[in-house]
């Protein structure tokens, strides 16, 4: 098999470049002085800090790689994935909400809007004045998303929409939402399409917030629609290339994830880098023990070379090229990286990392998450193999 990072032609340098060492010290600088004071306070209370996305907003973070004509910073991916990482070091919640904002809801209007549809809702989205929600996942179809039960059907210049989505982030909260939902026949992937649909919208509700493991201060809902009725002009491209668009908008969003993933993987490691250099046993500190370097030995090699696949990933979609490939590699393995690296976190710190006065047992609950959302681990490897069948 061929590797990209092989191909002289490719020409990768994933040196940091100015932009890259200028917000990721934004981002470091917010996150040590607005999150971590009240990492576990929200997520002992499962409160979605609103007000804290509209500061991120107001420093260009909400929309990265949003263009500057519709309000946003005009980066790409490599300082998208900077911010991501430097904020899930401190705390995952807070990395997912703006991840999720970014690249999903932003980033298909972004990519499939229509010019009167950017200057629309960009600007809004951009600054956080609004917050973003996708939906596509439902209760019985997971990621059998052609299955979805949630239809629209065109009623004069609305689309009456009824049905609902899980595992929404920013469902309650949100202030517009990209939808999939079915037009044509169940099972057909040309019987999907994608609608704006805003908050307060007749028939657009919420529903019950999820109780979860981690990620707990990234609000998580059902979106319900009861007779919906949806003007046409919100339709996001033609009818019936909704689920197209969501392949590739998860393209993105696979990035997002891995960049999340590197995030809590990092914070676990240098928490437990320094708690190995500081816990004495036996008269010495216990990073002095083979069993604990090798771990974190383990840990260092596993985190840059997912940060490899993730910057690998970030330049092929900065470039314009086919990222489906790349984007799922990097998922798949940061994700699972993230959960070893927070796991052996635990183990390093002993009976202390069982507990909540130290941070690690809050990115071992976190880290579960980025194997499942976006496409499970499983699907994943369905996807590099397709790709590597062809």
């Amino acid at each position: 098999m061929d590797s990209l990072l092989t191909d002289t032609s490719a020409g990768y340098d994933f040196s940091i470049n100015d932009n890259q060492k200028m917000i990721g010290q934004m981002a470091k600088d917010f996150a040590e002085k607005h999150i971590k004071p009240h990492v576990m306070e929200w997520d002992e209370a499962q409160h979605f800090p609103v007000e804290l996305f509209k500061q991120l907003g107001e420093l260009g973070m909400m929309s990265v790689f949003v263009p500057e004509e519709y309000g946003g910073s005009g980066f790409g991916y490599f300082e998208y994935v900077t911010v991501i990482v430097e904020i899930a070091k401190v705390c995952g919640s807070i990395g997912l909400s703006v991840a999720a904002h970014n690249s999903l809801c932003t980033g298909h209007i972004l990519a499939f809007g229509n010019e009167e549809q950017k200057h629309r809702w960009l600007p809004k989205l951009a600054t956080a004045e609004w917050i973003g929600a996708w939906g596509l996942t439902e209760a019985n179809t997971g990621s059998d998303a052609m299955g979805m039960n949630t239809t629209a059907v065109l009623d004069g210049d609305h689309y009456i929409v009824n049905g609902s989505k899980n595992w929404i982030t920013h469902g309650k909260s949100g202030n517009v939402a990209v939808v999939m939902v079915r037009t044509g026949k169940k099972g057909d992937s040309k019987g999907i399409s994608a609608l704006v649909i805003e908050k307060g919208t007749k028939g657009f509700t919420h529903g019950k917030k999820e109780n979860k493991l981690g990620m707990r201060a990234s609000e998580t809902t059902e979106l319900i629609f009861d007779n919906c009725r949806v003007p046409k002009e919100n339709l996001l491209g033609n009818e019936g290339d909704g689920f197209k668009q969501a392949m590739k908008v998860l393209d993105g969003g696979r990035i997002s994830i891995a960049a999340l993933s590197l995030g809590i993987a990092k914070g676990a490691f240098e928490a437990a880098l320094a708690y190995s250099k500081e816990r004495k046993q036996f008269g010495q500190s216990i990073s002095n023990f083979q069993g604990i370097a090798f771990k974190l030995a383990d840990m260092a090699t596993e985190i840059e070379a997912a940060e490899l696949l993730i910057m690998q990933a970030a330049d092929l979609k900065n470039r314009h090229l086919p990222v489906t490939k790349q984007s799922a590699m990097a998922k798949y393995y940061a994700s699972e990286v993230a959960v070893r690296t927070a796991t052996e976190a635990v183990q390093i710190f002993g009976g202390y990392g069982y507990t909540k006065d130290f941070p690690v047992e809050k990115y071992y609950r976190d880290a579960k998450l980025c194997t499942i959302g976006e496409g499970t681990s499983e699907i994943q490897k369905i996807v590099i193999s397709r790709e590597i069948l062809k």
